[in-house]
């Protein structure tokens, strides 16, 4: 299981958006400090200070290469760091 850093490098650098685990995308928003609802399998984040709201799902133990993109874009936006 990869720290933190890696997971966040992983999606920055935009190479790997198809091989990121589900549950590592989660993780990195959770560090983040993204809060979590869940309806269904739609796993919702939202923060303060932030006005988009995240909106994941599942592809198998993956997450989807499109969202991982939406994510990035974010991140970049916001100048988030772990």
């Amino acid at each position: 299981m990869p720290g933190i850093d890696k997971i966040l490098l992983d999606v920055k650098s935009g190479t790997k958006d198809k091989n990121i685990k589900f549950s590592d995308l989660q993780k990195l928003l959770d560090s983040l400090g993204f809060k979590c609802r869940i309806k269904g399998d739609h796993f919702i984040y939202y923060k303060v200070g932030v006005a988009e709201i995240i909106n994941i799902q599942p592809d198998g133990n993956k997450a989807k290469a499109y969202q991982v993109k939406q994510i990035r874009g974010l991140i970049i936006q916001y100048k988030m760091e772990v």
